[in-house]
Order: structure tokens, then sequence, then C-alpha cells
């Protein structure tokens, strides 16, 4: 049923979200730019929890929250252009920017498959053309908004320090339309290797919820 206790493997999914954010929360590169990064993902991580007896999502959903949770937690705990890995990359490759950001816009892609399981169970939208269009949509459009909250927060505090690291554009005037590019790249990506996965994960989870 729906409203039986938490699994264990949601459970696990939960704790290792909470390490991470606890982990962030430890000297990170500056404590308003760590909750400007990371609030969006504990907002979303409360609203799953606070919902979680009432509409459960599949295991794969839940997987794809916590991965993105804990991206937004290493960005905000080094800030986005500063995560010590791709520096590294940025060296051996010869990058001329730390691409931490591009991956983390690539891999938000993966949000479409939450966005596809909310369609499928609250709307009239089945499995086909439409339901990946809108689906696919929806996911630009969050990260068109991601990209002018960072924008009016720039301009709203005059380019200081903290704006310049919540920005992240690294000198790229294109940086935003970089990022929103990653997101669809990375939704269409999901959809095609993910949908038919993710349809058999429903299935099962709608018919052990009866």
């Amino acid at each position: 049923m729906v409203g039986e206790k938490i699994t264990m493997l949601h459970l696990t999914l939960f704790l290792a979200a909470a390490g991470v954010f606890i982990w962030s929360g430890i000297k990170p590169a500056g404590y308003p730019i760590w909750i400007l990064e990371v609030a969006p993902a504990v907002i979303g991580l409360t609203i799953i929890i606070a919902t979680y007896s009432k509409f459960r999502l599949t295991t794969l959903s839940y997987s794809i929250i916590v991965i993105l949770s804990i991206i937004m937690f290493v960005g905000g705990h080094y800030t986005y252009s500063r995560v010590p890995l791709f520096n590294w990359v940025k060296d051996v490759m010869n990058f001329d920017r730390n691409h931490y950001d591009r991956f983390g816009h690539l891999l938000k892609g993966l949000s479409v498959i939450v966005i596809r399981e909310i369609l499928i169970r609250k709307t009239a939208l089945t499995k086909g053309f439409w339901l990946a269009a809108i689906s696919l949509s929806i996911s630009l459009a969050i990260a068109a908004l991601y990209e002018i909250i960072e924008w009016l927060f720039s301009e709203i505090s005059k380019g200081g320090k903290t704006a310049k690291d919540f920005l992240g554009n690294q000198g790229d005037i294109w940086d935003s339309q970089w990022d929103m590019s990653c997101t669809f790249i990375g939704s269409i990506i999901a959809l095609l290797f993910l949908s038919k996965l993710h349809n058999k994960l429903l299935v099962r989870f709608l018919l052990k919820s009866k």
C-alpha cells in the first residue's frame, strides 16, 4: 500500500542525501552562497518527505531526486566553479573553465523522469508523444526559471561576490544558454534511455499500491 511505512531502500537514499547535506554545511566556501545553492534541494526533499505517505513515487524517481540534491550540495559546498575534481579535469584536459556546472545541468535533465511520473499519475496524459513533449517542456521551463532567478539575484545584489559565485558564468556570456541546453540534452537522453524502464517500474509500483 502507498501509505505503508518507509522502505529501507528509500530510507537509505534519504539518509545519503542528509549525510551529504551535513557535510556540505561544514566550512563551505561561504555560507551565503551555500544557502542559495542548497535551498532548492532542501525545499524539494522536504516536500518529498512530507508527502511520502500520501503520494509515493517510484524508487527510480527518488534515486534521481537524491542524485540531483547531492549534486547541489556538493556545488554549494565548493561553489560550482571550484569543485576540486573538475578543477583537476580542467587542468588535465586543458579546459578553459571548471565544467561542474555543465555536468550538473546535464544531470538535471534526469528530472524529466520525475515530471513524467507525476504527469502520468495526475493527469489524463498517456504514454506517447505528448507526454514526452510536455515533460520535456516543463523540464526546460524549470531550467530557464533557475537561470532567471540567478540573473535577478545578480541584478538585485549589484554583482557582489556571492552573486558572482551564484551566477557562476566564469566569464562566459552564453553561460545561461549553455546551462539550459545541457538540461535540454540531458532530458532528451533520459527520455530515450529511461522511459521503458520507468514504464515497467510504474506498472509494478501501481499494482503493489492497489
